[in-house]
């Protein structure tokens, strides 16, 4: 199977979660492990790592074309770095480099990092409860809250990936 599909992680305060969709964002394969959100940065690690492996294994992994991460804030999308607040081992933490240094993330694939609440803002316009919409507020109320906009027909994440994000005002 060389499907075209796209990756996605969650990290969360309670659990990390991984899909792949298709391109028209229908589930393919999903991968799930407990959150250690008070372990040390490796073990937070090792659990991430743990989801990746869960969907490396899927044939349609050979077909991955983007990853996107979405985390507990705040993120710094520039520097690809994660400060969630329920995950006290983690800050600063360069997220992106180092799950780009996963063995099976392709090296041509440089994954994008937003809030989560954005990267729920995204998926809803793109194919939920907000498509063809021009204007949003996605929230999330689960281990923190959270929330992305949608403004004018285009996700407004921010210059750090943190816009619309009400549970760090």
């Amino acid at each position: 199977m060389n499907t075209r599909v796209y990756g996605a992680l969650d990290i969360g305060g309670t659990k990390i979660a991984g899909a792949l969709v298709d391109r028209k964002g229908r589930l393919v394969a999903r991968a799930q492990h407990a959150t250690p959100a008070q372990g040390s940065a490796e073990d937070l690690m090792a659990a991430v790592f743990h989801v990746l492996d869960g969907l490396a294994a899927h044939p349609a992994w050979d077909g991955l074309t983007r990853l996107g991460i979405g985390s507990a804030g705040p993120v710094d999308t520039a520097a690809g770095t994660v400060s969630p607040v329920n995950i006290p081992a983690w800050r600063a933490f360069p997220l992106v480099e180092r799950v780009r240094a996963h063995p099976r993330v392709p090296s041509a694939i440089r994954p994008v990092l937003v809030g989560d609440a954005v990267a729920m803002a995204a998926a809803e316009h793109w194919a939920g409860a907000a498509r063809g919409v021009d204007n949003a507020l996605c929230m999330v109320v689960s281990t923190g809250v959270g929330g992305g906009l949608i403004l004018g027909g285009r996700l407004h994440a921010g210059t750090t990936g943190n816009a619309g994000h009400i549970g760090h005002i």
